[in-house]
């Protein structure tokens, strides 16, 4: 195979610099070349080979009611090992009924650069790994024989260019202390909040620092850091319903977070929110128009569209297959248009979590138009191919332990028909008149959602939010309520946008699905639509605690 006899040429062809700047990439190279000369002799014979390998350093401290509850430095490597049998037509990732692959797990090496001791997992991680290759593909083949043709005969691999980028990666020193004691300061403004009955701040820093070789030439090392501050607050409602709020922040860097006064703003917005929804009226199942704010319209893309978009999901024949063949066609308004940049570090001042310079097979990010005008033109692809598209736009993603699969990164929605948030307001009035509705509704934050994507299942989607408001069209101030959900299914739901705000917010959270949880971020306007279906939220049925909760100390005058 010329494929072969290339990656086996190119695998020599180390730049000069190499073992000066990545001692790691070095041993990751030496055993795949050793390993992969080896296993060549076999039957079946590796046609492709990579080792990753994330580096973690994280710290976690965790506080509540002015006390620090955990603080953790955790580092760990984490190896992935990728060994394809066959040929890139026809390996042992192919997908036959739904059944997808999976080769590798979490496996720790040394956070040293101990060649030895990395050497002997990697040995003993591919042995193990190149089995189980074996054996599916053999399965495979067997299995093929034995079914129908399946609609998508498009090959299992794609070509892409190997690509050399080995970037510097800086440690940065954490203040713990400094940390714990803003912990401390918050969680105890926190918890004096009536109505609250558990409470947590949450602080996070990650450097991650991915590396990746493979038999293609691929060398690269590149890494980013994420950190988060994230405030909950839980009570309980008379009648036995769990309420919680939250706020969180984002950044790159510590040094991008949000500053004290931003915090404890967002910190008595969470508690005053909490106990007003405690004293809220549930709502009842209900038709009608509404706007979704920004981050809740980033979310209901997220769930409703973006997943549906992902490449894997239109080759595998247990997926509904929403938009498998709409490329060409109509799939949204004809004024918004949707975005995945990886690319795109911030927006308006806010750091994306969806960013990276490289997916986890080693393609370069770049920027996706996947409609353009209401029109869908492309989906989210990994190195492994569909119909009409046989190669990757760098969206292959994995949280490390999983196989990859084609994932969303920063999903941007674009839209042609703005106007400013009050005139948005001034159109649902009009809208909830024009319906003869007593009412519609705002959605002004969220906590996420789920979808279900394979046929199996009822193609639909639930959007989580965590405060809303019934919006009057007489004049009444708007009104909070509970107990909502947000539910529908994704076609009859995008016909119903019927204008954005000239203002996008950002999203930023995990996402999780095949290949795991990985960091993602949606941006969109604030959207009206004509119609959402909201249901009653499900609700515990104890009711709230017995004994009056013991005296909140009084707050100090200083830190």
């Amino acid at each position: 195979c010329v494929l072969v006899l290339v990656a086996a040429a190119m695998l020599l062809a180390i730049p000069p610099a190499f073992a000066d700047t990545s001692p790691l990439l070095e041993i990751l190279s030496e055993e795949l070349n050793r390993n992969f000369t080896a296993l060549k002799a076999g039957d079946p014979a590796p046609y492709f080979m990579a080792y990753s390998v994330v580096d973690l350093d994280a710290t976690v401290i965790s506080a509540a009611f002015g006390a620090v509850q955990s603080r953790d430095r955790n580092r760990s490597r984490i190896l992935d090992v990728t060994v394809r049998v066959g040929t890139p037509k026809f390996d042992n990732y192919h997908v036959i009924r739904g059944e997808r692959a999976r080769f590798t797990s979490p496996s720790l090496i040394a956070v040293e650069d101990n060649r030895a001791a990395i050497q002997r997992r990697l040995w003993l991680e591919t042995d193990q790994t190149y089995r189980l290759a074996s054996q599916r593909l053999s399965n495979l083949r067997t299995s093929r024989e034995l079914s129908v043709a399946s609609e998508d005969t498009s090959d299992d691999f794609s070509a892409e260019q190997p690509i050399v980028d080995i970037q510097p990666v800086s440690r940065r020193a954490i203040p713990i202390e400094q940390w714990a004691a803003k912990a401390r300061k918050w969680s105890a403004e926190l918890g004096r909040h009536s109505g609250v009955l558990t409470s947590s701040v949450v602080i996070m820093f990650q450097q991650e620092t991915k590396h990746l070789v493979t038999t293609e030439g691929t060398r690269l090392r590149h890494g980013r850091g994420f950190a988060r501050i994230v405030l909950t607050a839980q009570g309980k409602a008379p009648d036995g319903m769990d309420l919680a709020t939250t706020a969180s922040f984002e950044a790159e860097d510590p040094s991008g977070l949000a500053g004290d006064a931003e915090v404890l703003a967002a910190v008595r917005r969470v508690g005053t929110d909490l106990k007003a929804l405690i004293d809220a009226p549930v709502v009842d199942p209900f038709v009608g128009p509404a706007i979704l704010s920004g981050r809740a319209s980033g979310v209901f893309f997220h769930e409703i569209f973006g997943h549906r978009i992902e490449g894997h999901r239109q080759k595998d024949e247990s997926e509904g297959q929403t938009f498998t063949k709409s490329p060409g066609s109509q799939v949204l308004p004809d004024f918004l248009s949707v975005v995945f940049d990886a690319t795109r570090r911030k927006l308006g001042g806010v750091d994306l979590y969806g960013q990276y310079s490289y997916d986890d097979e080693g393609v370069r990010a770049r920027p996706v138009t996947v409609v353009d005008k209401g029109v869908l033109r492309t989906f989210l692809m990994s190195r492994s191919p569909v119909k009409s598209f046989p190669r990757s736009n760098g969206h292959g993603r994995r949280q490390p332990g999983a196989e990859v699969v084609s994932r969303q990164s920063n999903l941007i929605v674009e839209s042609s028909r703005q106007v400013p948030e009050a005139r948005l307001r001034e159109l649902l009035i009009a809208e909830i008149k024009r319906q003869n509705k007593p009412y519609g509704f705002y959605f002004r934050d969220i906590t996420g959602g789920f979808t279900t994507t394979q046929r199996r299942g009822v193609q639909a989607f639930t959007v989580i939010p965590l405060v809303v408001y019934r919006v009057y069209p007489d004049g009444r101030p708007d009104e909070l309520v509970r107990g909502v959900d947000i539910v529908g299914t994704p076609l009859a739901s995008f016909a119903r946008i019927m204008a954005t705000s000239d203002k996008a917010e950002v999203f930023n959270g995990y996402c999780g699905a095949e290949s795991g949880n990985i960091p993602v971020s949606a941006v969109s306007p604030a959207m009206l639509v004509s119609e959402i279906e909201i249901q009653k939220k499900d609700r515990a049925r104890d009711n709230p605690p017995l004994l009056p909760p013991p005296p909140t100390m009084p707050a100090r005058s200083s830190e």
